[in-house]
């Protein structure tokens, strides 16, 4: 009987515990009713694949001839490509390449940038989205101003007017912008339906001059949202320099493929349009290498 105390303190103490642990679950510090924030899903991709060996061997002696007939050792350089420096390879990595051949020199360099949104609201997704659309805006391109037969834009923009004259609604500043900056281009360059029969996606056609190559423009069926930009030589300058570039981006991952010749002859002119033919070649396979 003496014991019996000591055991009735010990469960009232054990009661009591088990009574203040309920308070805090339940009581005013569980902040009951208050709204549960749903973070953002997270990207596809959370790593990228090593640069220097994601364009095949044999895309590479398409891409720059001249290359496959080096010596051994110097033929290995070529191909094995230079890394880009990067302090993150989980974020951003890159490679180069360049052959000399006695007619001209090519360089190609591709990179991958893996989008990471710090703000739980914001998928990676949606901030790549945003971090591509700079680039296409750097470009002086848009969306919404995808190249097409005049008449046919012609229509489409008429057709747009009437519906926002119907509705009341106010055309978008950004579409007139687009619309200026479309118009502004077709006046200086050749539209893809002069150049090509209207194909944007730069298939081979009849041009029978090199410079006659498919301007700027937004590229369709390529990742999420893709555009080419086509860097002729600037006026007066006497070196025959073209660079094509081809932005994509796969869901929280923007990739950017370059491909560029420099003629031996300053009278010799670059193939524009195979320039870009193989460019944009290069960018749908590592699309596809990206989608396995």
């Amino acid at each position: 009987m003496a014991y019996v105390p000591g055991v009735a303190l010990l469960a009232a103490l054990v009661v009591g515990c088990s009574a203040g642990a309920d308070g805090n679950a339940n009581g005013a510090d569980s902040k009951a009713g208050s709204p549960t924030v749903t973070p953002a899903p997270p990207g596809k991709y959370l790593t990228l694949p090593a640069p220097c060996r994601a364009v095949p061997r044999s895309t590479l002696k398409d891409l720059l001839p001249g290359a496959a007939e080096l010596p051994g050792d110097q033929q290995d350089k070529v191909f094995r490509g230079s890394a880009a420096v990067t302090y993150d390879t989980d974020r951003k990595v890159g490679c180069s390449w360049k052959s000399d051949a006695p007619s001209a020199t090519r360089s190609l360099s591709v990179d991958f940038e893996r989008v990471v949104s710090y703000d739980p609201a914001v998928s990676d997704d949606d901030r790549a989205d945003t971090v591509y659309a700079k680039k296409e805006k750097a470009a002086g391109l848009s969306s919404s101003a995808t190249p097409g037969p005049p008449d046919e834009k012609k229509d489409k923009k008429g057709e747009e007017s009437e519906t926002s004259e119907g509705s009341g609604k106010a055309e978008d500043p950004a579409d007139a912008d687009a619309d200026s900056d479309s118009d502004a281009t077709g006046s200086a360059e050749p539209s893809p339906s002069e150049s090509s029969g209207g194909s944007t996606d730069g298939a081979p056609g009849s041009s029978s001059s090199p410079e006659e190559a498919l301007p700027s423009r937004i590229l369709d069926n390529l990742g999420d949202a893709a555009f080419l930009q086509d860097l002729p030589k600037q006026a007066g300058s006497t070196a025959q320099h073209h660079t094509v570039s081809v932005v994509f981006r796969t869901s929280n991952v923007v990739v950017t493929v370059r491909y560029a010749e420099q003629p031996a002859l300053i009278t010799q002119v670059p193939d524009g349009r195979e320039l870009q033919e193989k460019a944009q070649a290069l960018a749908r396979k590592l699309a596809e290498t990206l989608s396995e």
